[in-house]
């Protein structure tokens, strides 16, 4: 039976997401029983590929990436892998009948980062905005919809918005790292070194837009999923307020963050909203 090894792959899948993120491993606990381990499992696959290319730098990232790419897709054709975490995956992916061209077009992005430093025009930009995070908000509304087609197509594009939202936060909060650590330069025409406030306030007027896009699709999901994915949109709003505030320079220079007793309050209104059905 394959029965134990299954679990053993989910608790990893879930335990991936507990160390490498609080923030979404709570927003994912608020998610319904029945589909918060799908959502342990999409995260620990996307973050083991994100891993490779911005962590490992003192082994060969390429090779790793595409042991790993290669280990994926045999774990989607065989419907088992003894990597737990694409056992997982892989499980989530075929009971939710996930579009393959998600999955490549993450793979695509994340291969990007081996290499690619500047984005220097809206193309680029975008493609990789939706390889690296719109694609990832799709996998997870097929999760969200049951795999229901017509509320997939109809949620879509707010999906989209919202991962795009999420990762353009994650950009702007990273600057020190991303430009310092990895010499990436994700926004194009903006110049790192001297980030003025022009340069943030479009930045975050882009970001405002994609959250209003995103928090029209949240009014429509499922019960068992809307308060979950409140909670982390709060959270990001959280966020992006507080970089907002801070002056462009200084974001430059340290990574800002939510505090805990902050996470803990949005957490309590969020439950209150959802129960008041005001979301």
């Amino acid at each position: 039976m394959k029965t134990l090894f299954d679990t053993v792959s989910y608790e990893c899948s879930k335990l991936v997401t507990t160390y490498y993120s609080t923030s979404f491993s709570t927003a994912t606990k608020m998610l319904a029983p029945s589909i918060r381990q799908d959502i342990f499992n999409i995260y620990g696959f996307v973050r083991f590929a994100d891993e490779i290319v911005d962590t490992f730098h003192d082994y060969d990232k390429r090779t790793l990436f595409d042991n790993f790419e290669a280990d994926l897709e045999r774990a989607l054709k065989d419907q088992i892998s003894l990597n737990p975490i694409l056992n997982s995956f892989q499980h989530t992916f075929h009971k939710y009948e996930i579009d393959k061209h998600l999955v490549d077009s993450f793979m695509k992005s994340m291969r990007l980062d081996l290499d690619k430093q500047v984005y220097l025009t809206q193309e680029e930009y975008k493609e990789y905005i939706y390889g690296s995070a719109d694609v990832v908000g799709l996998m997870c509304l097929k999760v969200f919809v049951s795999g229901d087609e017509k509320r997939y197509n109809e949620l879509k594009e707010s999906a989209m918005s919202l991962g795009s939202a999420f990762q353009k936060v994650n950009f702007l909060r990273d600057l020190k790292a991303d430009f310092e650590d990895l010499s990436r330069t994700y926004f194009p025409g903006t110049n790192l070194d001297e980030l003025d406030e022009a340069s943030k306030t479009k930045i975050i007027a882009e970001i405002e837009e994609d959250f209003a896009k995103g928090l029209s699709g949240i009014h429509k999901l499922p019960v068992e999923a809307k308060f979950g994915v409140y909670t982390a949109y709060r959270y990001y709003k959280k966020l992006l307020t507080k970089l907002k505030k801070t002056p462009s320079m200084e974001i430059k220079n340290k990574r800002i963050r939510v505090a805990d007793y902050q996470k803990v309050h949005l957490l309590a209104r969020s439950y209150v909203k959802c129960r008041l059905n005001l979301v």
